[in-house]
C-alpha cells in the first residue's frame, strides 16, 4: 500500500504560507539532496545580483536531480533555504520564487540569512529532503 507524503498544519500557530511539519509513510525512503545552487551547465553563476532568478534556477536544478531520481518537487518533505544577504527583503524574494515554484506543495522549510555561499557570485542554495518509493532490490 503506497501512501501519500502528509503536509501538517496547525490551528494553534500564525497561519503561515507552509506546513508546520510533513510525515512520511514507512513504505518511502528518503532522498537527500545536496543543496541546489544557481548553476548553470559550464558551472558559473549567472544573475548576478539578482536573487529571484538565482532561486529559480536553484528549484530547475533540483527538479532536474529528483527527476534523475524518479522523483519530483510533489516528493520534497523538507526544504532549508540560505540566502546570501544581511536584508531581510532580499530573503523574502528569494523566498517568494521558490514558493512559487512549489505551488501549493507547502512543505516544510527553514529560510536563513547567512554571509557568503561557496561559489562565487552566489545568492541563493536549498537543501532538501524528499520521500520517493522504496526501490525494491
Amino acid at each position: 500500500m503506497n501512501k501519500k507524503i502528509s503536509l501538517i498544519r496547525s490551528t494553534q500557530l500564525a497561519d503561515v504560507d507552509y506546513a508546520y511539519a510533513a510525515r512520511v509513510p514507512s513504505d518511502r525512503d528518503l532522498l537527500f539532496l545536496a543543496g541546489a545552487c544557481p548553476l548553470n551547465k559550464e558551472g558559473e553563476v549567472p544573475h548576478i545580483n539578482d536573487y529571484e532568478l538565482q532561486a529559480k534556477l536553484c528549484v530547475e536544478n533540483m527538479k532536474e536531480v529528483l527527476k534523475e531520481s524518479s522523483a519530483s518537487l510533489k516528493d520534497v518533505v523538507y526544504t532549508r533555504v540560505l540566502v546570501a544577504s544581511q536584508h531581510q527583503s532580499d530573503l523574502v524574494t528569494a523566498w517568494n520564487a521558490i514558493r512559487k515554484e512549489f505551488g501549493d506543495h507547502d512543505v516544510p522549510s527553514t529560510l536563513s540569512g547567512v554571509t557568503v555561499l561557496g561559489y562565487t557570485h552566489q545568492l541563493v542554495e536549498i537543501e532538501a529532503i524528499a520521500a520517493v518509493e522504496k526501490v525494491q532490490m
